[in-house]
């Protein structure tokens, strides 16, 4: 499946979505919440606007799913799947570390997945049967040859109940827990793509946050799950694994189950 001018499409909306938010960073806007108090802005309304402006003029029949604005039915079997600003918290902080989501799926599973960085001009594109590119340039993630050498990231403590938590710890215990990285939201899965980063694991996580990211880690090497090693797909529960190196997933897996 070529897909090259969906790939086209991604393109221009991950333009179309720059040229909305950038000109907001670090200008003090004032934000909102939503019904699970998460924020919202006006940089992520903007944005996920034109890109459903483009989706439609060019795909009409695809559906829409936006985190911002919710769902448009289409008939063709393929929802574009949206996240105009993921991590609105560090948008609002001035840290150039969230980013722009953007998936286009087939019977619930991820075709492609566009992570951009709009401030630092960054983009990671990953497609079925292609391999990831970074600003153009292919990139892979690292070996990992040990549990104990790995470095873990996760958006933050807060995002996991007290189940989870303990989970999440248990696993870390067992990583090069040092080097651990908090904060980062998307940007996390991206570096993990570049071979910076090893493990990441977070729950709670919505559609619209990991549909993107699939492709962009897998077409790199890397391999996603959810915390018993199944593959993720738009019913999934939200406990979320990206791992750089696939060898290393019986590891992660056993160590997330021996929390006590």
């Amino acid at each position: 499946m070529a897909l090259e001018t969906e790939l086209a499409l991604a393109n221009r909306l991950a333009d179309a979505a720059r040229a909305a938010i950038v000109p907001l960073f670090r200008t003090g806007i004032g934000s909102e919440r939503k019904a699970d108090r998460s924020p919202v802005t006006e940089a992520d309304r903007a944005a996920e606007e034109a890109m459903r402006r483009l989706i439609k003029a060019e795909f009409p029949r695809d559906a829409i799913f936006g985190e911002e604005f919710g769902a448009e039915n289409g008939d063709s079997g393929r929802t574009w799947v949206l996240d105009p600003i993921d991590g609105t918290t560090a948008f609002m902080a001035g840290r150039p570390i969230f980013g722009m989501l953007i998936a286009l799926v087939q019977e619930g599973f991820p075709l492609l997945g566009v992570i951009d960085q709009p401030v630092l001009k960054e983009r990671w594109i990953g497609a079925t049967g292609q391999p990831t590119t970074f600003n153009g340039s292919v990139v892979r993630t690292r070996l990992c040859p040990s549990l104990a050498e790995a470095a873990i990231a996760t958006t933050g403590p807060h995002y996991f109940d007290d189940h989870d938590g303990e989970h999440f710890m248990s696993l870390a215990a067992k990583t090069d827990h040092k080097r651990m990285v908090m904060g980062g939201d998307c940007y996390n899965y991206a570096m993990l793509a570049m071979g910076q980063i090893d493990i990441v694991c977070e729950a709670n996580l919505k559609l619209h946050d990991f549909a993107a990211l699939i492709p962009v880690v897998e077409g790199a090497g890397g391999t996603m799950c959810d915390w018993n090693g199944d593959p993720l797909h738009a019913g999934s529960d939200g406990h979320v694994l990206a791992l750089g190196d696939p060898a290393r997933l019986d590891d992660v897996i056993e160590a997330l189950a021996c929390a006590h």
